[in-house]
């Protein structure tokens, strides 16, 4: 009877020594080294109707503990349209995935009550903050040929991400503003950056806001820099921005969201080697979840992918997805590596 109690007694100690480690990485989230989750498909997702999604955003779904994915589409399918009216006339895509962000299925448009039915809404960036969600939305009044028309931001909320209720229209001392990005800020309030247009001094400026409805431009963000599409988060004890800059994803670092450092390469500059990545990225997002960094970008289907298909097939645009490294104090990714993703709920 000693015998089995002494070795019950040892069973127990062995199996602590296995569950503590166990339960302090259930907390703190996988090693640097793990990367489990699913691989993801190339492309990560093709939009049903128009087959040009683009600038693509991701947030949890609180109530249906999914994630949610918002984007332009553009009618690249559309033949015969003039000039640049493919990338007008559409509302914002909705897709959701159940597996951790590795497959996605189209679910509709986003309910936004706001301008008549060629209103053209772009480039979307949701926040959930204090129970309820706000987007702060691009909006092009109408269907254009050309890029010479008035751009606007607005704020909606909604409590479910499919029904949008308008708020307002920022007043950010410009009549061409578009590609929103936000956080709240450590010490209180939010930041928001976006591309002016209008802007002589560099195309990304930034405004605060003490509650996400009152905002004041604070001019430039970067002086003297140009691009679009801005994206900002927090990652390895620094904030960090990506912006489009027409020849892949400029990197800019910084310790207070106001000076900012740009890294000497360009991510997504080079095409990758797999088919329909093979052009550059262009307009991301940066999804950071149990400690790793994810980055959805779109692509234009030219090149390889377009061979033997028209002129207009160019138009067509994927998004992927690719995961982020750290290394050296800089941000690098290999879009050719397949991709496992595993998008944890916040």
């Amino acid at each position: 009877m000693l015998s089995i109690v002494l070795r019950n007694i040892a069973l127990r100690k062995l199996c602590l020594l296995f569950l503590v480690p166990l339960a302090a990485m259930a907390q703190e989230g996988p090693p640097e080294g793990n990367r489990g989750g699913n691989v993801a498909p190339k492309p990560l997702y093709r939009d049903p109707v128009y087959d040009g999604a683009a600038d693509p955003v991701l947030v949890w779904n609180r109530a249906a503990k999914q994630w949610f994915m918002f984007y332009t589409n553009r009618r690249a399918n559309m033949p015969d349209l003039p000039g640049v009216a493919w990338v007008h006339g559409t509302r914002i895509g909705i897709a959701e995935s159940s597996d951790g962000g590795a497959t996605w299925r189209y679910t509709g448009t986003a309910e936004i009550p706001y301008g008549t039915k060629d209103y053209t809404h772009w480039a979307p960036d949701i926040l959930d903050h204090d129970g309820a969600y706000h987007m702060f939305l691009s909006i092009v009044p109408g269907i254009y040929q050309d890029w010479n028309a008035a751009r606007e931001i607005i704020h909606l909320t909604s409590p479910d991400l499919r029904q949008w209720k308008y708020e307002s229209t920022l007043d950010l001392g410009s009549d061409r503003v578009i590609d929103p990005s936000l956080i709240q800020l450590p010490g209180g309030g939010f930041r928001m950056w976006y591309k002016n247009e209008r802007a002589q001094d560099g195309s990304i400026y930034y405004a605060d806001s003490p509650d996400l409805y009152r905002w004041t431009s604070q001019g430039p963000a970067i002086p003297g820099s140009r691009g679009e599409g801005p994206k900002i988060f927090r990652w390895k004890d620094r904030y960090w921005m990506m912006v489009d800059v027409w020849d892949g994803i400029a990197v800019y670092s910084s310790a207070d969201c106001l000076a900012w450092t740009r890294q000497a390469d360009n991510l997504l500059k080079e095409p990758g080697t797999t088919p329909t990545d093979r052009s550059k990225g262009q307009h991301v997002d940066v999804v950071v979840s149990g400690g790793r960094a994810y980055l959805f970008y779109f692509v234009h289907q030219g090149g390889k992918d377009g061979e033997g298909k028209g002129a207009e097939w160019q138009r067509h645009t994927v998004l992927q997805v690719a995961e982020l490294e750290f290394r050296d104090r800089r941000i690098t990714c290999d879009r050719n590596k397949p991709t496992r993703i595993a998008l944890r709920a916040p």
